[in-house]
């Protein structure tokens, strides 16, 4: 089983990230643009199994991703699974009907513009992404794969990363739960 290791932290100061992320030997790209719609499960509450379905577009790609509920305290480790969809944006349209034709039923859709990067420390690989969160503000996610057998380590290494990218205090909350956050605030 392949778990998502990842931390999230909001960003004030962008352009000290950058510096120290280039000092470790990495670099943001483009930014692209990435759209999810989340989706609420018929007969269990995701909110509280802290469990979350989405497809995602980005472009004319689109994938549809499960993922588990978070794992230990700190972190943001999950079980993730993940499956392009055939067709690209049709066959994202083909399988959001699909789903509320079962009973699930969209939730919210976050967009947000992202620059992602890739970087090698000490033998692991990391993601890190850069993502300005529409209504949500900037954060930087940095995130690697394990196995189960691997999980310590690896969060670990991503304690060492947070650490040489001077990163503090972070979030737990998805995006989504962030933004129905934001919408609540808002409403009241």
């Amino acid at each position: 089983m392949s778990y998502e290791v990842e931390r999230k932290y909001r960003i004030e100061d962008i352009g000290a990230l950058t510096d120290r992320l280039r000092a470790l030997g990495g670099e943001f790209g483009q930014p692209e643009s990435q759209r999810d719609m989340y989706y609420a499960h018929p007969s269990r509450d995701f909110a509280h199994t802290d469990e979350a379905l989405r497809i995602r577009r980005i472009g004319d790609e689109a994938f549809i991703t499960y993922k588990g509920p978070k794992i230990d305290p700190a972190s943001k480790t999950r079980l993730e699974i993940e499956l392009p969809l055939m067709g690209g944006l049709n066959g994202a349209s083909d399988h959001a009907r699909l789903l509320e034709a079962l009973g699930f039923r969209p939730v919210a859709e976050v967009s947000k513009r992202r620059r992602k990067a890739d970087l090698t420390l000490d033998g692991r690989d990391f993601e890190i992404a850069l993502d300005d969160v529409e209504s949500v503000g900037t954060f930087v996610e940095i995130e690697t794969a394990a196995d189960e057998a691997d999980l310590e380590e690896a969060k670990s290494c991503l304690g060492t990363l947070a650490d040489k990218l001077a990163l503090q205090d972070g979030e737990r909350r998805s995006y989504l739960e962030l933004l129905l956050l934001d919408r609540s605030d808002r409403a009241t």
